[in-house]
């Protein structure tokens, strides 16, 4: 599974006006922000703006200053993946070494709605063991305890981070897994589409 809220898309005027800087063609620009503070690309804008992004990375520099913040809630197995793209993107995570023993371990915190019923069950045997270290751990203090969760914990835990992004790492990021064999990889292709103008500017440039 993996959720992606509380989306910001952010400097998107900006990186527009700075589009045009190379040729001093600000007075072209007709793009505005409507009655709801909503950036609207214009015609003239977008054309360019298309020309550049499928002229290349080099061309399209203005798309790295469109910035994106999300918070996504994935499986490790997923993190593990996602941190080969690791130039221009931060992120910000729920420390699993600090806050591993703050509550109860459950089903709900895994990644598990694909298993079969035999995983199903072998994983809520690692959960009873997790949580019994765990309770140990709150309880005494003992580090073996505490070394138990950390090595035992499944890849198919769930954490949260914030990440920063921008239009250029998500053209990255879509050509290379939208046809990924893991679903987690579908679903944040597909907020891309949904991202403003993420359809023109990242999933059509190729």
């Amino acid at each position: 599974m993996i959720t992606l809220e509380r989306t910001s898309v952010m400097n998107m005027d900006n990186a527009f006006r700075g589009m045009r800087n190379p040729m001093n063609s600000w007075a072209k620009s007709d793009s505005y922000f409507d009655e709801n503070g909503r950036y609207i690309i214009g015609e003239a804008d977008m054309k360019l703006a298309l020309t550049l992004a499928k002229s290349g990375s080099d061309d399209r520099k203005f798309l790295r200053q469109i910035f994106v913040s999300v918070d996504i809630t994935a499986p490790l197995y997923w993190w593990k993946e996602y941190d080969t793209y690791k130039v221009g993107t931060v992120a910000n995570s729920c420390s699993t070494m600090h806050k591993i023993h703050a509550r109860a371990f459950s089903r709900e915190d895994f990644s598990c709605e694909r298993m079969t019923p035999a995983a199903l069950s072998c994983l809520d045997q690692v959960i009873a063991v997790l949580e019994e270290r765990r309770q140990v751990f709150v309880e005494t203090k003992d580090r073996a305890a505490w070394d138990d969760m950390i090595q035992l914990l499944p890849t198919s835990f769930n954490q949260m981070r914030t990440c920063s992004l921008n239009y250029e790492n998500l053209i990255n990021i879509y050509y290379a897994r939208r046809n990924h064999k893991l679903p987690e990889w579908h679903t944040l292709c597909h907020w891309i589409e949904e991202l403003p103008y993420g359809m023109e500017l990242i999933c059509t440039i190729k």
